[in-house]
């Protein structure tokens, strides 16, 4: 099968590798299409030291069961079902697991993240049966790549607590924030107010229906206070997470109202503790999602195409993706989402090697 494989910090080429076979309680997918995301990028350039040469990275997926073990397992979709993956996998006994929090399981494992998984820039993967998701057949399948970002931004805006006639506030309109979005729309929220420098994102923003600021010409803070008579938003939602942005958020967040950190863009940043706690205001973390809310989100993106279709910057071919990270990691491509597409095809014969030729791209240092 074909992989995409970070060789190097900065180097991702197109190789081939023995197909996976799955074991007691695995399935085999085919993957369709997996998105780029940007702790990808940001392990290719090595920012976030969360990836490691020789891995082959990718959790934003979608495609179709291939097989399992044996049989399938209770409530597992059968082979053809079209499928997202959850690539949040749990240990299933701590206590957090045993309170059905599986997404504070201590020993959680992401697929994509941990090494030691081969994951969806590859033809072919192997994932626990568990963590299948089934997508709606008639909606357009490289949407389904979109699922887990969407889930991201959900349990964002549900750790804030957005209810019906909110105003909230996110900062960056990146795939993260624009998922924030679409889910402070979803749980109510009378207006979504948006912080980003970029043009094309304010774009995307503007055609979900987001009132989009410039951050480096507009007063965001003094505009969100405007929007709500003074009082600051209820809810704000940092996609970005930096000294700067978080400083924001907080300024703009109503007293009382909460600020929920969702983007990591730094690993440490300053907090203004004095508006935080004189006039108290809650910072809330967010990391992942629930599976109900994955499940729940792959539900809904499977009936709302229009809406998702301004998310997806292009699909390109998996002997382009080196090439598109490249121009990513040097900034010579502002796209928001790119996804890349495989075959998508049934389990190809075994011991077969018929695959392009190998295709990378130039260091990034």
């Amino acid at each position: 099968m074909r992989v995409l494989v970070m060789e190097d910090i900065g180097l991702m080429a197109v190789d081939h590798r023995p197909a996976p076979e799955p074991g007691p309680g695995q399935a085999l997918v085919a993957v369709t299409a997996t998105g780029i995301c940007g702790s990808d990028l940001h392990g290719y350039t090595g920012e976030n030291g969360r990836r490691v040469p020789g891995q082959v990275m990718g959790h934003e997926t979608v495609g179709h069961v291939v097989r399992y073990h044996a049989e399938p397992p209770p409530g597992a979709p059968p082979p053809g079902t079209p499928v997202t993956v959850n690539p949040l996998m749990a240990c299933g006994t701590c206590a957090q697991c045993s309170a059905g929090t599986l997404h504070l399981c201590a020993h959680r494992r992401v697929i994509g993240v941990d090494p030691s998984f081969s994951a969806a820039f590859a033809d072919l993967m192997v994932v626990p049966a568990v963590n299948l998701v089934p997508w709606n057949p008639v909606a357009p399948l490289m949407h389904g790549a979109l699922v887990e970002p969407l889930a991201v931004g959900m349990h964002a805006a549900s750790r804030g607590g957005v209810t019906e006639g909110d105003v909230v506030l996110v900062i960056g309109a990146g795939p993260i924030g624009q998922a924030a979005v679409i889910a402070a729309q979803r749980l109510g929220a009378a207006s979504v107010l948006v912080s980003e420098p970029m043009a094309s994102r304010r774009d995307i923003a503007r055609e979900l229906g987001a009132q989009p600021y410039d951050p480096t010409e507009d007063d965001v803070v003094t505009a969100t206070r405007d929007h709500t008579g003074g009082v600051g938003a209820p809810v704000v939602i940092d996609a970005v997470g930096s000294s700067r942005t978080l400083a924001s958020g907080i300024d703009a967040t109503a007293r009382g109202g909460r600020c929920v950190l969702v983007g990591m863009g730094a690993p440490r940043i300053d907090i203004a503790a004095f508006g935080l706690s004189t006039e108290e205001r809650a910072l809330i973390g967010a990391f992942c999602y629930t599976h109900d809310e994955f499940a729940g989100t792959a539900e809904w993106a499977g009936r709302h195409a229009g809406v998702l279709s301004p998310l997806i910057s292009r699909s390109v071919d998996l002997l382009q993706a080196p090439e598109q990270f490249r121009n990513l990691a040097s900034g010579q491509d502002d796209a928001s989402k790119i996804i890349i597409t495989f075959a998508g095809t049934p389990d190809p014969p075994r011991g077969s090697s018929d695959v392009p030729e190998r295709e990378t791209g130039a260091p990034h240092r």
